[in-house]
């Protein structure tokens, strides 16, 4: 079996091609020129250049492939370049659509998020959930669920295609929440925004062979939340706390935060530079709640995740392991 992994280099790209490399795949990875390959370092796979944006460069990369993951994608909130996000999440997925239309793929993966189900208010949801929130939350909001629409109509014209949505994708070389927990096990993250946040969990590893089990059981056209369950951010400080005896951080107050995030705000409007905490992420931390369930997955496709207690062990290990 050859399959193409869109963003190979990235963090879940990267998990995906050790894992199917691993089970006897042969693995096609479309990067671009730009991009950083250290993490596909000493792995057996085929390196296609060119970028999903331009549909003329993905034709090499989709010849003789019978399975495609679709993993690229511009994810990032705050003060960010719209026009470029949605050239490369709509896009550029709508190119990777027509293609696997047109060469006939035997099966394409793509990975969406539980964003598209806007904020759910607190309430658990599963895939047949209805969106009720009218507005959207950011750029990457609006542009996944825009993608995700033409995922939907491209499996109405008949191609292969299962869309995955996973919760927050944690490890312990994970580029969002990685640097905080590395902050936390050296003792350095004295404070903290959100505590109450909920935060959905599923580890690299374990979305990645969900993605795959998805490519094979998974049914044209349906939806899988790959998600172990969730915490609070203040939990998941407690959790780690408890094994390595670290405090956890103190909370800032919600007005110093929202009166600090909204000058980090302005400022960085000005500068054109995207601040830790603005307006968006404001939102993102104290507003919005996504809250799903993965059982469908596991019922269907056979998934089994660790536990997010698990996860958070497991992480915590392999950075202890890599610290010394």
């Amino acid at each position: 079996m050859k399959a193409l992994i869109t963003g190979a280099n990235g963090f879940t790209g990267s998990h995906l091609v050790k894992t199917l490399l691993n089970k006897g795949y042969s693995v096609r990875g479309l990067v671009r020129k730009s991009s950083d390959l250290s993490r596909l370092e000493n792995l057996d796979i085929e390196l296609i250049y060119g970028d999903i944006t331009d549909k003329n460069s993905l034709k090499e990369a989709i010849k003789d492939i019978d399975v495609i993951f679709h993993t690229a994608a511009y994810v990032e909130l705050g003060l960010v370049n719209e026009e470029k996000m949605r050239k490369i999440n709509v896009e550029g997925t709508q190119n990777i659509l027509e293609l696997a239309l047109d060469y006939g793929l035997k099966k394409m993966v793509y990975c969406s998020t539980i964003g598209i189900f806007g904020d759910t208010q607190g309430k658990v949801i599963n895939e047949t959930f209805q969106r009720t929130q009218k507005d959207f939350s950011s750029a990457y909001d609006i542009t996944k669920y825009e993608a995700q629409k033409l995922v939907d109509e491209y499996a109405k014209k008949g191609l292969p295609v299962v869309s995955i949505m996973p919760s927050g994708i944690f490890g312990a070389d994970d580029p969002h929440f990685g640097p905080v927990f590395k902050l936390f096990l050296n003792n350095k993250l004295k404070l903290w925004v959100g505590g109450d946040r909920i935060t959905g969990i599923v580890h690299v590893d374990d979305l990645v062979e969900g993605m795959i089990l998805a490519s094979e059981k998974g049914k044209i056209g349906d939806y899988y939340i790959l998600s172990s369950g969730d915490l609070t951010t203040r939990e998941m400080f407690a959790i780690l706390g408890e094994k390595t005896g670290i405090s956890v951080p103190q909370e800032v107050p919600k007005f110093l935060a929202i009166i600090v995030g909204n000058i980090l705000d302005i400022i960085g409007r000005i500068s054109s530079w995207n601040p830790p905490l603005g307006k968006e992420r404001l939102h993102y931390v104290y507003k919005r709640c996504v809250r799903v369930s993965g059982a469908k997955a596991c019922q269907e496709l056979g998934w089994n995740p660790r536990s997010v207690q698990q996860t958070l062990r497991d992480i915590l290990h392999d950075l202890t392991i890599n610290k010394n």
